[in-house]
């Protein structure tokens, strides 16, 4: 047992490991996002996110101005967020309107890990680099983090950590917004 435990740190799979089992969690339904802030919670988003494609080249956040915007911190190296994945990419396939935007951001220093990690999950939804400093609104310790911001650039919805976004529930909230 010990060997196997060591092999899979040693590949540099234990991240992937931990992650499916913890999709089974998602899996369950139990661990949604909330829909609903209180009022006093709901603030302004920041325009200012710097961010770089994957082909490493500058992107204006501000450009998605005037519409739902999904925005999700995440990383490689964080199980809760492969565990959520493949749930954030049925989402995106399944939500078929122009005026819902998702921005997936990796926080990986190493670009060509995520990258990779990303063609052989086959994952095609829109994910940049941090190219800077989040605006304070985004500035969370826990990876992953996910912010719904209106088109009327307020921040409706948060969660920090992993959740299963892919239900109708949520389908229905963002399509509200």
């Amino acid at each position: 047992m010990l060997g196997i435990i060591g092999s899979l740190y040693a590949t540099g799979l234990h991240t992937e490991v931990i992650g499916s089992l913890q999709r089974v969690l998602l899996w369950t339904g139990i661990i949604t996002p909330d829909t609903e802030l209180n009022a006093s919670e709901i603030v302004s988003a920041s325009y200012n996110l710097p961010l770089l494609t994957l082909d490493e080249e500058t992107f204006r956040f501000s450009e998605f101005k005037g519409k739902t915007i999904f925005l999700n911190f995440w990383a490689t190296w964080c199980p809760p967020c492969i565990a959520e994945m493949p749930n954030i990419q049925a989402l995106y396939e399944d939500i078929d309107d122009d005026n819902i935007v998702f921005v997936m951001v990796s926080l990986d220093e190493d670009k060509d890990k995520a990258r990779s990690f990303l063609e052989r999950k086959e994952f095609t939804m829109p994910v940049y680099f941090l190219n800077g400093r989040k605006p304070g609104v985004y500035d969370s310790s826990v990876v992953p983090t996910t912010y719904i911001i209106s088109p009327e650039g307020k921040v409706v919805a948060k969660r920090m950590g992993m959740a299963n976004y892919n239900n109708d529930t949520f389908k229905n909230f963002l399509l509200s917004l």
